[in-house]
């Protein structure tokens, strides 16, 4: 009965938000809750809010001053240099654009947080969209496949969830995958040139202006320009990169890094208290709309969790296995594990499903470690910036500006093309068998 609670309430969220009948923040608060109160937990759903919610808040804490802060770095035109560039070599090339985004976003991503992947790449190129009217779908879709495939590294998500989940190491995990490591990360330049080619027919070339000297203070009619001082330039560039490299580091929990790292930024730069109110009015608005997201979500997973609908789900989906296709478990958990990430937390499939997966095989003579390769170049390789279930996703989606259900419909089969791409690759280098 939980399982099937679990998969109805999974199914509804992304029908009734793919199909815009209620709005993303009221399916993830709503649906789970009424899910809930359908399994007669009504009692202990309190506590399982609360919980999903404890959970999220240093997430939800690091993304309000992070974007806070990468929106005061391109007020004061930090990304400038970086976008005049971009300009200049796109020559208002929306092909060119498209390419250069998944390019930048695999450099960014090498750091293996998904968070910090889409917040400096968003901040940084979204002005470039907008200056030359592209959608703000291609640059969501694109930051997607790249930072998806990027996050295969040893030190990402996945992959180091599979190597505690059967305790592995990364040369039993990762080193055989990198040959189709290296596949999707040519068929996502591939798919960005395709996805930039079809920008570029809508569109055309652009002759897109160059970026001003001077950058814009405030918005709107009598918006006025203020010179940018050299040295407030310098400061905040050698503070970014103390940040990011802090960050890297972990020198500190992220939410302190970035709070301390805003509150001196905005002194710096804004050193008189209306101007420093000016900014956090200005940009009040895309808090919000990340925060409630990042919360709403902490809700719906906290109570599917809670109420263990997640883990029957998942002996529910080992169950209907049949031995027949034991194996060639490796295949189906690869081309399987992106679609079930928009079903299944990374640390419910992670850690709840691949043991049992790889206990399965084992019966059937083949190796748990194929299963581990398997897994990670399917869910959540390409499936966590599409997935309800992780925050970062709307990370990604809110401050490029886009719906998710719009999002996922827009890059569902570019990424699923890109485990597809790799899941061959796999089998032809003997990553694992048939």
């Amino acid at each position: 009965m939980l399982a099937a609670l679990g998969f109805t309430t999974i199914v509804l969220f992304l029908l009734l938000t793919m199909t815009k009948r209620v709005s993303v923040l009221i399916a993830l608060v709503l649906i789970p809750v009424l899910a809930a109160l359908a399994g007669g937990f009504g009692g202990e759903l309190g506590k399982m809010i609360l919980d999903g919610l404890t959970k999220v808040a240093p997430t939800g804490i690091m993304i309000a001053f992070a974007v806070l802060y990468f929106s005061l770095m391109i007020d004061a035109g930090l990304f400038d240099p970086l976008i005049r560039g971009i300009l200049r070599v796109a020559k208002g090339d929306p092909l060119r654009i498209a390419v250069g985004t998944a390019v930048l976003t695999m450099c960014v991503a090498l750091d293996g947080d998904g968070a910090s992947t889409f917040l400096i790449t968003v901040s940084a190129l979204l002005p470039v969209y907008r200056r030359l009217g592209m959608s703000p779908l291609v640059l969501s879709g694109v930051v997607c496949l790249g930072a998806g495939v990027m996050n295969l590294i040893p030190w990402g998500g996945p992959t180091a969830r599979a190597m505690a989940a059967l305790k592995l190491d990364s040369s039993q995990v990762f080193t055989p995958v990198l040959p189709a490591m290296a596949a999707g990360i040519a068929w996502v330049l591939v798919a960005s040139y395709l996805i930039g080619l079809k920008e570029r027919r809508r569109l055309g070339t652009i002759s897109a202006p160059e970026l001003p000297e001077e950058r814009l203070v405030g918005e709107g009619p009598g918006t006025q320009r203020a010179p940018v001082h050299p040295a407030l330039t310098v400061f905040n560039l050698v503070l970014t990169v103390a940040l990011l490299v802090g960050l890297v580091l972990q020198v500190m929990p992220l939410p302190v890094l970035f709070v301390v790292g805003f509150a001196i930024a905005l002194l710096v730069n804004h050193p008189t208290w209306e101007r420093q109110q000016e900014l956090l009015e200005r940009h009040g608005k895309s808090v919000v709309l990340v925060t409630t997201m990042i919360f709403a979500a902490g809700v719906f997973t906290g109570v599917l969790t809670g109420t263990k609908m997640i883990s029957s789900m998942a002996s529910a989906f080992v169950s209907v296995i049949p031995d027949s296709l034991g194996g060639h478990l490796p295949v189906l958990v690869a081309v399987t594990g992106m679609p079930l990430s928009l079903v299944f937390t990374p640390d419910a499939y992670y850690f709840g499903i691949l043991p049992v997966l790889a206990e399965t095989v084992s019966g059937f003579g083949g190796a748990p470690a194929e299963v581990a390769r398997a897994a990670i170049l399917g869910q959540m390789t390409t499936g966590f910036p599409l997935s309800p279930l992780t925050a970062s996703t709307f990370i990604l989606v809110g401050m490029s500006g886009v719906q998710l259900g719009e999002h996922q419909r827009f890059i569902f089969k570019w990424a699923f093309a890109t485990t597809l791409v790799m899941t061959v690759v796999a089998l032809l280098t003997g990553a694992f068998s048939l």
